[in-house]
């Protein structure tokens, strides 16, 4: 059995350092709100729509890290792989609310979605307007004809960029909920793992996985996948995900789409670009043309050695709000 080490201090301050260093090493561009695991933007548009991002603590840089100009103007913590609880998020609503309304945008795990709701009825009781988007990516997490009980993965990153950025520019909470809809719902993806992550608190690994062996299709709170295969080369695992996430839309010939090759938390560039490759070569192959492509460490699970793709379907209104420019700790994009 393998124990992790962590550069950590006490177990119990964790996520109260992490925010902590969110808010000191991003150069006044965010803060933390006082007592709170909620961090939002300095610098607040007046008279927008709000957004408001979050989940469990030990994925970072998500979700905080997503915080800034044309991505989320705040997001809230839970513990580690738990959710915020219904006084922090709505502490984080009342903070970035600016007379327009607030969407909630997180993944679609159970303890996320009554938190969330709990929230929002205690907005509408302050006369603050909510209203929500789950992001459902997994392909691997249930079949199409139950979408909706599919956890949210990598791509929440894809999602928050076209929300932010139409957060940013439209000005009804309704067009906002739509975009963002239409954004989740062209967005697909598949992670695997080779060796699983470890819970800070204990340094006890997640799961169980043998030396040959692939976790196939789990989820970012450290939970097993949904099925284990042998382990193979680079280039055939890139092939068996994207059959499945291509055939999942489907994605046709001719569709333009952003790629996010997303390290779970201990895979290296290296490996990234060898997966980043192949993945381009697949899909050059399928007809798909790859508007953009992201690569790094965005949606992780503490140091699980394991990779995940995701692919969103780009249209020209979604393609204007990915084009804008974004600055946060975690993802910078220039404007094209």
């Amino acid at each position: 059995m393998r124990k992790g080490k962590k550069l950590i201090n006490q177990p119990k301050n964790i996520v109260n350092e992490v925010l902590e260093g969110f808010a000191l090493v991003s150069g006044g561009k965010v803060r933390r709100l006082e007592g709170l695991n909620v961090i939002v933007r300095s610098e607040l548009t007046p008279g927008k729509v709000g957004l408001l991002i979050g989940g469990g603590s030990g994925h970072e840089p998500l979700f905080p890290g997503f915080v800034g100009p044309n991505l989320a103007d705040g997001a809230v913590a839970g513990n580690i792989f738990a959710a915020p609880t219904p006084d922090q998020i709505l502490a984080a609503t009342q903070a970035v609310q600016r007379g327009k309304g607030v969407l909630y945008l997180y993944g679609n795990y159970a303890g996320d979605i009554l938190n969330f709701d709990m929230a929002a009825e205690l907005a509408a009781e302050e006369g603050i307007e909510t209203k929500t988007v789950r992001v459902w990516d997994d392909v691997a997490a249930a079949p199409p004809e139950r979408m909706e009980e599919r956890r949210g993965i990598a791509g929440d990153l894809v999602v928050i960029k076209i929300a932010g950025g139409a957060a940013a520019q439209l000005d009804s909470l309704e067009e906002v909920y739509r975009v963002t809809c239409k954004a989740r719902d062209l967005t697909r993806s598949m992670g695997v793992a080779v060796a699983a992550g470890t819970f800070p608190e204990t340094g006890e690994p997640t799961f169980e996985l043998s030396d040959d062996e692939i976790e196939i299709g789990l989820g970012l709170h450290g939970e097993p996948g949904v099925s284990r295969t042998k382990r193979m080369p680079a280039d055939a695992l890139v092939d068996f995900m994207l059959e499945r996430i291509l055939a999942d839309l489907p994605y046709q010939p001719g569709q333009e789409v952003c790629l996010l090759v997303n390290n779970l938390g201990a895979t290296t560039m290296t490996e990234l670009l060898i997966l980043g490759r192949r993945a381009h070569q697949v899909l050059q192959k399928q007809g798909i043309r790859v508007y953009d492509t992201i690569l790094g460490s965005f949606c992780t699970s503490q140091e699980m050695a394991g990779f995940s793709l995701t692919l969103m379907g780009l249209d020209d209104e979604l393609k204007h709000y990915y084009d804008l420019p974004v600055q946060s700790l975690a993802y910078t994009k220039s404007g094209l």
